[in-house]
């Protein structure tokens, strides 16, 4: 027993001693002053083993990296790369030196707002933003300059996110450098995720920066930016749950009523209202499916799209515009009041199916009798109070909403005394954003008149249509309905006053 007292002391001793050399060395590191450094300015910047052009290529170095100095021959600076784990010498034109201490971070932040406003050079933006966080003091971070930084460092991020999921065709070198610009970015702490749309994937900076800014005493513009980042609906996780998913929602209109967009320029205004408008045209499908009315929010999108000043959009803003029509216009029956009770038969009746699943039935009744004609059965929002029969009782338009950005016509039609459902969809396109809706009824039983208006597929359309019973095919079309006689004669005037097609 003795002799293991004896060695578990010599090892606390031991251990002891290890911990106090710790210590004395971390003391030592930390009071040493800060090794210099240098950020490369320029893209495919070689290392090499010699201070020559004939030099051995070590590596490729990318703009925006940052690499320690370490001495300087001729006009080549000797660097080592930390990342990598390689020293050698890069030409001293192909890096800035940069100071890390509080008399250099004016001169940084002065380079990063420079290069905010640069295309092309955002890795190199966060590179130098992340400098001068380092090189401010605290008291500097929380004012109105470090506020500046961080507004910087997130619009630099998000514009190379936007860059990265542009879809724009590159070259091999192009592609190449856009994926170092990723990886240097995410070194400094920018973090990024990704997600399929359309078959391509969309990368989006997590926004870290952007809550910070509206965390603290910031400009309405900073805010703004920061909320608009922070709310693009392309950055939104696709395989959220319905109540994950209006979750999600909730903070995102947070988010943008915490911005006073009183004072803001047109075209900023603009886009807070866009963005209001989408998501609280999402909220109306996500409060109908968790069991809420959807009343408010619908309506509130529809306010939002309407303070939208057509004037003050930009070239820029106009798909931004058309896609937040397009949602609100989807769930803009969530807006309308309830139907009144039919006088006419045949009558539509909305009955549960299975678990989240709704059955339309279209009945007739007779006295105290119920006959079924037909039934189909969705997941998507059946909106009852769009039911609408045409004069001659063979035909019947609903409008039902599968996705929160997408609502199809389903055309009861009744042909040799049969009743059948057919779906009449936005666009043949695959399902990406859009609406179709119930126009008019054209007299004689043959004949219905559609408004469209859809994204797919990367194409935009927008469609006044007369469509055949029949066939469900577009027998005469046109992008203004002044241009065709038919709805000049018979557009339904509810459908006139509420629609969000003509704007």
């Amino acid at each position: 027993m003795l002799r293991i007292a004896l060695h578990l002391m010599a090892h606390l001793a031991w251990t002891l001693t290890a911990l106090i050399l710790l210590v004395v060395a971390l003391a030592s590191l930390a009071n040493a002053a800060p090794l210099p450094a240098a950020i490369v300015t320029q893209d495919r910047a070689v290392l090499r083993a010699t201070p020559r052009d004939s030099g051995q290529e070590q590596a490729v170095l990318w703009q925006g990296e940052t690499v320690e100095i370490r001495g300087e021959r001729l006009d080549y600076l000797q660097i080592y790369d930390h990342r990598r784990e390689r020293a050698g010498f890069v030409r001293a034109s192909q890096v800035r030196r940069v100071e890390l201490n509080p008399e250099a971070a004016p001169e940084l932040l002065s380079v990063v707002r420079f290069l905010r406003d640069t295309a092309g050079n955002e890795a190199l933006g966060i590179a130098f933003a992340a400098a001068y966080i380092e090189a401010a003091p605290a008291d500097v971070l929380g004012g109105p300059e470090g506020i500046d930084a961080l507004d910087a460092l997130g619009t630099l991020a998000d514009r190379l996110a936007r860059r990265a999921s542009s879809g724009v065709p590159r070259t091999k070198a192009a592609s190449e450098a856009l994926a170092a610009h990723l990886e240097s970015a995410a070194r400094y702490g920018v973090n990024f995720a990704s997600y399929e749309r359309e078959g391509r994937m969309v990368i989006c900076y997590d926004g870290e920066a952007h809550r910070r800014v509206l965390a603290m005493r910031s400009s309405a513009e900073q805010r703004a930016r920061a909320a608009l980042a922070l709310t693009r609906p392309e950055c939104f996780d696709p395989e959220l749950q319905p109540l994950e998913r209006h979750r999600s929602d909730v903070w995102r209109a947070e988010v943008l009523d915490r911005v006073d967009a009183s004072g803001l320029s047109g075209y900023l205004k603009n886009r807070i209202a866009m963005a209001r408008a989408g998501v609280w045209s999402s909220l109306a499908y996500q409060r109908v499916r968790v069991g809420e009315s959807a009343t408010a929010a619908a309506q509130r999108a529809l306010a939002e799209l309407a303070t939208i000043d057509k004037s003050q959009l930009t070239d820029q803003d106009l798909p931004a515009y058309n896609d937040a029509a397009m949602r609100v216009g989807a769930s803009r029956w969530g807006a309308a009041p309830a139907a009144a009770p039919p006088t006419r038969n045949p009558q539509i009746v909305a009955t549960r199916g299975q678990p989240g699943e709704t059955c339309v039935e279209l009945i007739e009744i007779r006295g105290e009798s119920r006959t079924q004609l037909a039934k189909r059965c969705t997941y998507g929002i059946v909106w009852t109070n769009s039911a609408t029969l045409n004069r001659e009782g063979n035909a019947l338009a609903l409008a039902v909403q599968p996705m929160e950005g997408w609502r199809e016509i389903w055309l009861l039609r009744k042909d040799a005394g049969t009743w059948t459902i057919r779906v009449l969809p936005p666009t043949a396109a695959n399902p990406n954003l859009g609406y179709i809706e119930f126009a008019g009824w054209v007299p004689g039983g043959k004949e219905l008149l559609v408004a469209r208006e859809a994204r797919g597929e990367g194409k935009y359309k927008r469609s006044f249509d007369v469509v055949s019973l029949d066939t469900l095919g577009t027998e005469r079309q046109a992008s203004d309905p002044r241009d065709l006689s038919a709805f000049k004669r018979w557009q339904d005037p509810t459908w006139k006053r509420d629609t969000v097609s003509i704007r």
